[in-house]
């Protein structure tokens, strides 16, 4: 007498006969497991699109700050420039215009800084805060990406010459 074995008999149930006994729940199953899946990456892309928006407002900032400065006529023009290119960056990239840091040295220049023919560094700096965090315990400034860039450039030799 030949052995059934499950998956043949038909009496016992086998494993076979519990994959055909399903009762179309698979749309049920897509549904559930894509919105699990879906919902992570799409926050994802978003909060990465954020930190890429900040990113490269920041290394404009420094970029066309820096630029602003090195080509002024004094200390006093340099100032003005550099608020109105901030201002100006600030706004097209949508960052807040309190919330930049922004910073700057001479790097072979032992006194004022900037001075003719030395080298500038313009550093900027900001936090990008992630879309969706509530104000509550704070989640606002946990859940924030520090966003920093610099920007080097010569001091035209004619600094502090009038035009």
């Amino acid at each position: 007498m030949p052995r059934s074995s499950p998956s043949t008999d038909s009496r016992r149930g086998g494993w076979r006969s519990a994959l055909a006994d399903d009762e179309g729940s698979a749309s049920l199953e897509f549904i559930v497991g894509g919105v699990l899946l879906l919902v992570p990456i799409i926050y994802l892309m978003l909060a990465l699109g954020t930190i890429q928006g900040q990113t490269l407002g920041v290394e404009a900032a420094a970029r066309h700050t820096a630029r602003a400065i090195s080509t002024a006529t004094d200390a006093g023009d340099a100032a003005e420039r550099a608020e109105l290119v901030l201002a100006s960056v600030a706004s097209e990239y949508g960052i807040d215009a309190g919330e930049l840091d922004v910073s700057w040295e001479c790097t072979d220049s032992a006194g004022e800084c900037p001075t003719a023919g030395a080298t500038l560094v313009v550093t900027v700096r900001t936090r990008a805060e992630l879309p969706f965090m509530p104000p509550i315990f704070g989640l606002d400034q946990i859940a924030a990406v520090s966003v920093e860039a610099s920007a080097v450039q010569k001091v035209s030799r004619f600094w502090g010459t009038a035009p």
